[in-house]
């Protein structure tokens, strides 16, 4: 059955924060980008970090590397450009720093509620959050340099080749997407694409989203290098997997990522032609 864009618009608005209501307006329905830009700014503290549950898992309001990252992860995603939304946060970045070089989590995270994970350590990596701020214009050279330092001792090809889950490739991926001169980056990336692409033959259909947030067009270096056979299948699962009531499903089944897995199978879909 063909897409119901309108089921999809009716299903994040009844179940989307106010974030992902105004997102979807802008990437659907032609709504102005500034507004979006303003929700997001609510999330952010005077520390120029950010928290207050923008990633959905975690809802201490204390600035956390996380929400950082899905921030700046939604901005690369939807092609937003953030502006000032980032001034002085590659600063709260690099006072989170640890001497082994991952990221601080606040104090009170587990004071709040929080997803079961959160109590195995939560995300403290540097990777994505440097490449994505490289991306916009907003890391430090500071900040850059720790981060080369760690992906040197902890992102080797062992570690990108031992990546299993499909959705984890981010970290690999988006580093080495968006630093050119790290040693033996040609190797890496190729390495990168190729577990990627491992990965999503071996994944179940509910992980098969993952694989357009790592190649977010057919353009894009892993798409260019995948079996049509595999794009078709990721695209005909996704094309499949709305709900009645309008949504996508995680492949946890977690209802708060709803809204944001909707908008993302839909811009895959359209990025792919599946939509008009």
């Amino acid at each position: 059955m063909p897409v119901n864009l309108h089921s999809a618009r009716d299903f994040v608005y009844s179940h989307g924060v106010l974030w992902e209501r105004l997102l979807f307006g802008h990437l659907f329905e032609g709504w102005p980008v500034k507004p979006v830009l303003a929700a997001f700014r609510a999330y952010k503290n005077s520390d120029n970090g950010f928290g207050h549950a923008l990633e959905h898992d975690i809802r201490c309001p204390d600035s956390n590397p996380l929400a950082l990252e899905f921030l700046l992860g939604v901005l690369q995603r939807t092609g937003i450009e953030p502006g000032d939304l980032l001034d002085g946060t590659a600063h709260w970045v690099e006072m989170q720093r640890q001497e082994d070089g991952t990221l601080a989590n606040p104090a009170a995270v587990l004071d709040y509620p929080h997803a079961p994970w959160w109590n195995e350590g939560g995300q403290n990596i540097p990777d994505a959050i440097t490449a994505r701020l490289l991306r916009f214009g907003k890391c430090s050279d500071s900040l850059a340099e720790s981060t080369w330092r760690w992906v040197e001792k902890n992102l080797t090809l062992k570690d990108i080749r031992a990546t299993d889950w499909l959705f984890m490739n981010y970290h690999a991926h988006d580093y080495f997407s968006q630093v050119d001169d790290f040693p033996a980056v040609e190797e890496l990336r190729a390495a990168t694409i190729a577990n990627i692409l491992r990965c999503a033959e071996a994944a179940p259909a509910g992980q098969h989203i993952s694989f357009f947030d790592l190649a977010p067009t057919p353009h894009s270096p892993v798409a260019l290098a995948a079996n049509p056979a595999l794009i078709k299948r990721c695209l005909a699962t996704v094309a499949s997997g709305q709900q009645e009531d309008g949504g996508w499903r995680d492949e946890h089944g977690l209802s708060q990522w709803w809204p944001w897995t909707t908008i993302c199978s839909l811009l895959a879909l359209r990025a792919y032609g599946r939509l008009r």
